[in-house]
């Protein structure tokens, strides 16, 4: 609950942030934050040497996943509403029962693919074809979903080799490198100017941040940390089938942090999308349970480190 919650509010923070300044300088500053608070963890579970690894690949391919999901995820928050773009994210699971079968070589029974179909049919609906012409933009949380779902087939292909803090610091640290490198390509802006909030959000120029959204991008950080570590932790501490439907708690707080700050109210299409995803993930994790196996080993940033 206090991993999603602190979640839930970074995404705030970043969502707020969406209108004046580019997405990989927040990440930035974000990623650099909590790497700093994640190294004094590291210090005390095991010192800087716990960081040596000779499964790099698999480490540096997570991270490279992780970047792909949170990205989409934080661009979709531009233009989407919060609750929505949450929602929509929460279709993980589901993508991890599918991935299993080729890729684990998991069987998956008629009962859960029924609750996969029923969670892809609340996505149609939130993409509202319907209105005459598809919402590309919350395809966005649908990606990043999946690169998520993806990092955690690796995830459980690897093992749980490494304690939490050090998964941590491998992802915060690719988003670091990564980040960077995208602002110093177009970090001059040479590609803004397209009038759509999500890609302005992507190609603006980097613009030194005044006091208080200086303070933000630290509460992103400090947020990010926190709330990644907690949800470890969960995981580590209990089965997962029995913590993640705690994280289903961001959601209603999300809705509540919408219509507070932004007055974004889910219309009746999106909240018949969310009953059919959060019913169908649920009904996941619950199935597993009876099957007493793990949906999945997490890590230490998940939106979600969304």
């Amino acid at each position: 609950m206090l991993g999603a919650s602190a979640l839930s509010t970074q995404d705030v923070a970043i969502k707020w942030l969406s209108s004046d300044y580019p997405l990989h300088q927040v990440i930035l500053a974000r990623a650099s934050i909590a790497m700093f608070l994640t190294l004094v963890v590291v210090h005390f579970e095991g010192g800087l040497r716990s960081l040596w690894t000779r499964n790099l690949g698999p480490l540096v391919a997570r991270g490279l996943l992780l970047i792909v999901a949170n990205m989409s995820y934080f661009l979709a928050l531009a233009t989407m509403q919060l609750a929505e773009a949450l929602a929509i994210f929460f279709i993980g699971p589901l993508f991890i029962t599918i991935l299993s079968v080729p890729f684990l070589g998991e069987k998956v029974g008629l009962v859960r693919w029924s609750a996969v179909l029923m969670g892809l049919a609340g996505v149609i609906i939130m993409l509202r074809p319907g209105d005459g012409v598809i919402q590309l933009v919350a395809l966005l949380p649908v990606l990043a979903a999946f690169c998520y779902a993806s990092m955690q087939i690796i995830t459980r292909r690897i093992g749980v080799i490494h304690k939490a803090s050090v998964l941590a610091f491998y992802i915060h640290f690719t988003f670091v490198i990564a980040s960077a490198g995208i602002g110093l390509m177009i970090g001059d802006g040479r590609f803004a100017g397209s009038g759509n909030a999500s890609l302005e959000f992507l190609f603006r120029a980097w613009v030194v941040p005044g006091p208080q959204d200086a303070l933000l991008m630290l509460a992103c950080g400090t947020l990010a940390a926190i709330g990644g570590y907690a949800i470890s932790q969960a995981y580590r501490l209990a089965e997962a089938t029995a913590v993640a439907p705690f994280e289903y708690s961001a959601l209603p707080l999300a809705i509540i942090w919408g219509v507070v700050i932004w007055g974004d109210l889910p219309d009746l299409t999106s909240v018949a999308g969310i009953l059919l995803i959060v019913g169908g993930g649920l009904f996941v994790f619950y199935r597993e349970s009876i099957k007493g196996r793990p949906l999945a080993v997490r890590d230490a940033d998940v939106p979600p480190s969304r």
